[in-house]
């Protein structure tokens, strides 16, 4: 791993040829890391200093506003031999991430064997395993002993994207087996390929999400699953390195929805606009539900005047009843995308979290009431024991909203994560208000107790 210091060491070096040769000894996942840290102007030079294989796998690793900034920095000549070289896969998500016209220039300076591979993945749709898979893979035949089997794989497949399984079809490439390179390392020479095989293939239709793909991988643990057509035909296969980004970067969606990130793909250092672009949006729909919140108070303002004391106690409910509810929330959407639960589950998931949610109730109740009975004078000790009461109900509440909301979402086909902190927290504010004053209201013009 190239430290913070061989950085420095690196980038402040005035030798070229030693900072050649430093660049194509390391790692390109660290070459990648020190050309991003470097100013713009410096980058394009650095790049040039890297073998074609290296710059080949660096490419791959640089964020998409650098890989721009080198194609329009680079030679066209050396801008295409890189995008001639990268795996279909990895070109498909780069010309996701450029614009229409860089697109069109690249694609018609590939090879046609690589312009069809690519146009392949680029015609599935977004977020689907044809969209995410490689083309590149091993395949065999039914009819091949073991011995022409991995005499095959050392002439054609050397630069396969992964050869740990290969692929048996038949010759309209319908998948019938799979077998193991460990299976084929073990097997007698004249075995044939039909025998060893397996017949139990795991595998997902081009038109399967890739979320879904993830689970089953992780399920099965699996380095790779093929990808058929709906005639059960091999098109290709999504290797295990493409589905960990693919559950980080649904991680890191699910969270930054959950926070009311629109996009759901800042980062720390995303430009301030993109910023700007993600956050606003639900910060003004938050103002809007806050409103509707105050709204609910302004009809009481009477009580309030008449109980001072309320305005001091009204903040516990808002901010306690908003985290028990994101709590409930957070862990049900992560339950909910690691497929630990399913929607089918809601019933018995809702009774673990009120049997939860009755003891953190009781100390919450019981944590308020104490409080009050400090905070209010001796003729009003009696709103102590409406607070605990609504403290103990908003609990109860928040932790069944936190758990039905995502679930409810999931059984519409929705993204669970839709249903964002604030919104929960604003919900559960507008109940805990409106019940509290509603009660003390109550109290005083009803019950008749006493006030200051």
């Amino acid at each position: 791993m190239l430290t913070q210091e061989g950085r420095t060491s690196l980038s402040e070096t005035s030798d070229w040829n030693q900072l050649k040769f430093e660049l194509n000894q390391l790692p390109a996942i660290d070459v990648g890391d020190f050309i991003v840290d470097l100013p713009p102007e410096r980058r394009a030079i650095a790049f040039r200093l890297l073998k074609k294989d290296q710059a080949t796998d660096v490419f791959e690793y640089l964020p998409p506003e650098v890989r721009e900034e080198l194609i329009g920095a680079l030679h066209d000549v050396q801008v295409c031999q890189i995008i001639e070289e990268m795996r279909p896969d990895d070109r498909a998500e780069l010309f996701d991430e450029l614009p229409a016209g860089v697109v069109r220039r690249l694609i018609q300076n590939l090879s046609p064997t690589e312009r069809q591979a690519t146009a392949t993945i680029l015609g599935y749709v977004e977020g689907t395993t044809g969209r995410l898979m490689t083309t590149e893979y091993v395949r065999l035949q039914q009819g091949l002993s073991v011995a022409e089997a991995l005499s095959k794989i050392r002439l054609n497949d050397r630069d396969k994207e992964t050869i740990y399984y290969a692929y048996v079809t038949d010759k309209n490439r319908k998948l019938l087996q799979v077998v193991s390179l460990r299976q084929l390392l073990f097997s007698l020479p004249d075995a044939l390929i039909g025998d060893i095989a397996s017949d139990r293939v795991i595998k997902v239709y081009t038109e399967t999400p890739q979320e879904e793909a993830a689970q089953l991988m992780k399920r099965y643990d699996l380095l790779a699953t093929p990808v058929v057509d709906r005639e059960d035909r091999l098109v290709g296969i999504i290797t295990i390195d493409d589905m960990v980004d693919v559950l980080e970067e649904e991680a890191t969606e699910d969270i930054q929805k959950i926070a009311g990130v629109t996009s759901g793909d800042e980062s720390s250092l995303s430009h301030p606009l993109q910023k700007l672009r993600n956050r606003l949006p639900w910060l003004v729909g938050i103002m809007g539900l806050y409103i509707g919140a105050s709204s609910a108070i302004a009809p009481f303002q009477g009580t309030i005047s008449a109980v001072p004391v309320l305005a001091v106690i009204m903040p516990l409910f808002s901010n306690t009843g908003g985290t028990v509810g994101i709590q409930a929330l957070t862990v049900t959407i992560r339950s909910l995308g690691v497929g630990e639960v399913t929607p089918e589950d809601t019933g018995e998931i809702l009774r673990k979290e009120l049997l939860a949610g009755l003891g953190t109730a009781i100390a919450l109740g019981t944590t308020m009431v104490l409080l009050a009975l400090i905070w209010t004078r001796p003729m009003e000790r009696w709103v102590s024991l409406v607070a605990g009461l609504v403290m103990f109900t908003n609990t109860l509440v928040a932790v069944t909203l936190g758990t039905l909301l995502p679930m409810g979402m999931k059984r519409l086909k929705l993204d669970p994560a839709l249903v964002s902190g604030p919104l929960v927290t604003t919900t559960l504010d507008t109940i805990g208000f409106i019940l509290f004053l509603s009660l003390i209201t109550f109290s005083i013009n009803v019950l008749k107790l006493p006030v200051t």
